[in-house]
């Protein structure tokens, strides 16, 4: 059985991951820090945070959506989950910003991250015990 749906959200997010590391890449060569910030930039701090945040989340929701798809979970609920992943994950960038944690698009983008997260696990729990 193949994970074509989870596949379909993996190539989505493939994309954004990539947008989010150029950025970094781009700011490091215009910099010239070769490896973290030191302090030395702040659209450089911004950016490498942007992109850490996606690394440290969005694996694991991965990894959760196509355990559910393989287990039999229904496609309608996979592409739900894979849907506000990719739009809590396009917005999150917008609202990591330093001088405030209070922003509309890191709630969204946090907040929906973690609920895919947060239905994921259940499901997959669900799916195991049924």
């Amino acid at each position: 059985m193949g994970m074509y749906i989870t596949g379909f959200y993996a190539g989505l997010l493939g994309l954004i991951m990539l947008a989010l590391i150029a950025n970094v890449g781009r700011l490091r060569g215009q910099t010239g820090v070769s490896l973290g910030n030191a302090g030395q930039d702040r659209a450089l701090l911004i950016a490498d945070r942007r992109h850490m945040n996606f690394i440290e989340n969005v694996p694991l929701a991965l990894v959760l959506l196509a355990i559910i798809e393989t287990n039999g979970a229904p496609h309608l609920w996979v592409h739900v989950l894979g849907i506000i992943l990719v739009i809590a994950r396009v917005i999150h960038p917008f609202g990591l910003k330093p001088e405030s944690m209070r922003s509309t698009c890191r709630l969204i983008g946090a907040g929906g991250t973690m609920l895919v997260t947060l239905v994921a696990s259940l499901m997959a729990i669900w799916l195991f015990v049924r």
